[in-house]
């Protein structure tokens, strides 16, 4: 798999055997697609959506030879992802992401604290029976149920790199609210985490807060958001809120009323919104640094573009049938997503340029044709090659755009088809 071999200095051959023997699912007899090579198809189809299994196979040279020399086939392929399973994948994310975000933590730390942000999302998943049991999907008031089962997740991102450090995700029936829950307990000390405002809640900024050391958060206030003025000015000051009965119910720990302060922003359309916050040094942690801090989360929305629509080619939904084939393949994405940016913050270094600097579309572009290309090379120049690939990668900086002059519009698009709608089942 030369194709693939400047990838896998970031994935180490000792984590993924550490995955399937934590997982039992190491391979016990020889087979033309050992577990080992399953794992990277798996990375590998995420990279190449646009190609089926079995072209994702022949294109990187990832199944061993044999003496017949023949394909193998896609139930061969399908068989062998179900040998695997999900929780292999699942522990291999969690192990590289972990690393990854700590490797130049330091050099991406704002005032000493690591940057993060949460953020909600959907995957569409293919409309089978099990599908639409396990995940569920968008129901609207007409009674109207959404064409597609989907998949809700809730990610933790580090602002600087873009690299997904932790995510959480299942049914679409679950709230954000709770996927969240489960992140925060392992969200790093020393950091601010920015949220957006449907996660403003006292046992989420709270629990976050009280769980570690350092840990921080930043928040927009939402407009019937109450709170009791004590210090400060109207532009900067510290307030009291009170915890509503039913968020002490279900978390009994929390106190009574809470402190926070809040900062009034103005952004560059002239649009005004009060920030709520942790950081009560207002000398070390100035209004103006927090407004470029929550400014900065709105880029993570474009790395859920960036997954969804670049790197997965905008494809209409995820490829497997059966949920834990659907588990699978998002662990394989969010992994195949990281290699690419971490390939990027490496290049970034490189160019002394912040790795959002570079285009993401640009450097996945550049890996596929180079992992391609590397395949059928000798080994003999592979250094040379993978030398390259990091050279052309600085070549991915963005040209700075100049601000928007026309206000933002969405049309609808004309219905060329007519419609099927699926109905909620009131039984």
């Amino acid at each position: 798999m030369a194709g693939l071999n400047r990838l896998a200095e970031h994935l180490p051959a000792a984590w993924i055997e550490q995955a399937l023997d934590l997982t039992g699912t190491a391979s016990v007899r020889r087979r033309r697609l050992p577990a080992e090579q399953v794992v990277w198809l798996v990375i590998a189809l995420a990279l190449y959506r646009g190609q089926s299994m079995p072209e994702v196979l022949a294109t990187l040279d990832l199944a061993l030879p044999q003496a017949a020399d023949r394909p193998v086939s896609k139930s061969a392929v399908t068989q062998a992802r179900q040998r695997l399973g999900a929780p292999a994948m699942q522990w291999l994310f969690a192990r590289s992401a972990r690393a990854w975000c700590d490797q130049d933590a330091r050099r991406h730390a704002w005032k000493g604290l690591s940057l993060w942000a949460v953020d909600g999302t959907t995957f569409r998943a293919p409309d089978s029976t099990e599908n639409r049991a396990h995940f569920g999907a968008q129901g609207y008031a007409s009674g109207k149920v959404a064409s597609y089962p989907q998949v809700r997740a809730v990610s933790v991102t580090a602002i600087p790199t873009h690299l997904v450090s932790d995510i959480a995700f299942g049914p679409y029936g679950q709230n954000e609210m709770l996927y969240a829950k489960t992140l925060i307990e392992r969200i790093a000390d020393h950091s601010l985490t920015v949220f957006d405002r449907g996660f403003l809640s006292a046992e989420i900024l709270l629990g976050l807060t009280m769980g570690g050391q350092g840990r921080h958060y930043l928040i927009p206030a939402k407009s019937n958001t109450k709170w009791e003025k004590l210090s400060g000015s109207a532009d900067d000051c510290l307030v009291r809120m009170r915890v509503s009965p039913q968020a002490r119910a279900k978390a009994p720990q929390l106190p009574e009323y809470w402190t926070a302060r809040a900062v009034r922003v103005v952004s560059t359309s002239g649009k005004e919104r009060v920030l709520l916050t942790s950081l009560l040094d207002r000398r070390r942690f100035p209004a103006k640094a927090l407004a470029e801090c929550y400014r900065r989360r709105w880029e993570i929305e474009t790395s859920y573009r960036e997954l969804k629509h670049s790197m997965l080619g905008e494809a209409l939904t995820l490829r497997s049938a059966q949920p834990a084939g659907i588990e699978q393949e998002i662990w394989g994405a969010l992994i195949a997503y990281n290699l690419v940016r971490l390939e990027m913050a490496k290049a970034a270094i490189e160019a002394r340029v912040e790795p959002t600097d570079l285009s993401f579309l640009r450097a996945l572009h550049i890996l596929q044709h180079e992992m391609i290309w590397a395949a059928g090379m000798a080994p003999g120049k592979l250094p040379a090659h993978l030398n390259r690939l990091r050279k052309r990668l600085q070549f991915a900086i963005v040209e700075k755009r100049r601000g928007r002059q026309s206000p933002r519009q969405v049309k609808a698009l004309p219905k060329r088809y007519t419609v099927r709608y699926l109905k909620k089942d009131l039984n």
